[in-house]
């Protein structure tokens, strides 16, 4: 059955609603007809969803065409199997054989908590990932079994160094988790100013981009971004540093190099790195989540800014938006939705049931 024409959402800046299990359902389905193994379509489809649940349209269902291109292209084994090859004490090594990132990682994780379970902190690292998605969902996967969860992926260049006009280094994300009462803390942050994402959001959406998001060929601040020629660091030359940082910390250290082969003229690679630390190796939990809690607390107490409602944890906001999203639907902008009708109606894929505008 092909993908009808979506509706609700035609104009420029309108949204389309749909329930979590429908798109999630969608979404494995596209991922499945490209050549995705229905294991690593599920897990894929279960992360762009859970992105798009918590507002991060920027790691949600738009990614989808270009993990199909990404097969059809061989970038992506759809169908290879993350294996450990290697580990050593509290470190171990994943291959990833270039499969789905969304599995690899997860591979990765738990292999990491699996370590840590037994010697109190556990590192692996996964070498040839693609890409994984918001990195926090890994992390999160460490805290809601209990241990603080550190998660990093290193890609080719996307960012400017800062000092450069040109892409030197990657977006290279960054995510922690903390276990706690109520929601984990969950720090989710990519080294740019914004992720490369939120400029393809912004393109489906038909919307201009904040200066300061991204520079053109001339190395000029744009808002345009059909003219974006690289993204900015955060923080100028923090955001880059923390960007090589992570190269290698997830790269050069498994002897992997993406940056320094890319900018030669080879093809790089991705990696990416999980971190599990079991609490009960520190601290009494129970004891921990209590200091956690009055930790924020604290914080949250605080005298708030001009303009200020309420002040946030990391990661709070998300958590709340997934949970209303879960009764009142998930947004898709109508370009995400166009690219996608188009790859459902090439593969035959049936369109999901949209929710009717509120």
């Amino acid at each position: 059955m092909a993908a009808e024409v979506l509706p609700h959402a035609v104009e420029r800046g309108r949204m389309t609603r749909f329930r979590f299990q429908d798109l999630k359902d969608y979404a494995a389905a596209l991922l499945y007809a490209t050549g995705y193994a229905p294991d690593h379509a599920e897990r894929t489809a279960d992360i762009l969803v859970w992105a798009n649940a918590r507002g991060a349209d920027s790691h949600g269902v738009l990614r989808i065409p270009r993990y199909g291109e990404m097969v059809e292209t061989g970038m992506i084994d759809a169908g290879a199997a993350p294996s450990v090859v290697s580990q050593e004490g509290a470190v171990a090594v994943v291959d990833a054989a270039r499969a789905p990132g969304s599995s690899a990682m997860v591979v990765a994780m738990d292999t990491a908590v699996d370590i840590a379970s037994r010697l109190g902190i556990g590192w692996c690292s996964a070498r040839n990932i693609t890409h994984a998605g918001a990195v926090g969902y890994f992390a999160l996967r460490a805290a809601e079994r209990g241990y603080l969860g550190i998660v990093m992926t290193a890609s080719g260049p996307l960012m400017a160094y800062h000092g450069a006009r040109v892409a030197g280094l990657s977006t290279n994300p960054i995510s922690i988790a903390v276990p706690g009462r109520g929601f984990p803390l969950l720090l989710d942050m990519s080294t740019s100013t914004v992720a490369l994402g939120k400029i393809m959001h912004a393109k489906d959406a038909g919307t201009p981009i904040p200066e300061g998001w991204a520079i053109d060929a001339a190395g000029a601040p744009v808002t345009d971004p059909a003219k974006i020629s690289t993204l900015t660091p955060l923080g100028g030359p923090k955001g880059s540093g923390l960007s090589l940082m992570i190269e290698v910390l997830s790269s050069v250290l498994i002897s992997n190099p993406v940056i320094s082969s890319a900018l030669s003229g080879g093809k790089g690679a991705m990696n990416g790195a999980a971190l599990a630390i079991r609490v009960g190796a520190f601290a009494d939990p129970d004891v921990f989540a209590m200091q956690i809690a009055e930790l924020a607390s604290s914080l949250k107490a605080l005298p708030k800014a001009p303009g200020t409602d309420e002040i946030l944890m990391p990661g709070e906001r998300g958590f709340r938006l997934a949970a209303e999203r879960q009764v009142s639907g998930i947004p898709i902008a109508q370009g995400t939705l166009n690219r996608l009708a188009a790859m459902a109606d090439k593969l035959g894929v049936a369109a999901p049931i949209t929710l009717p505008p509120p």
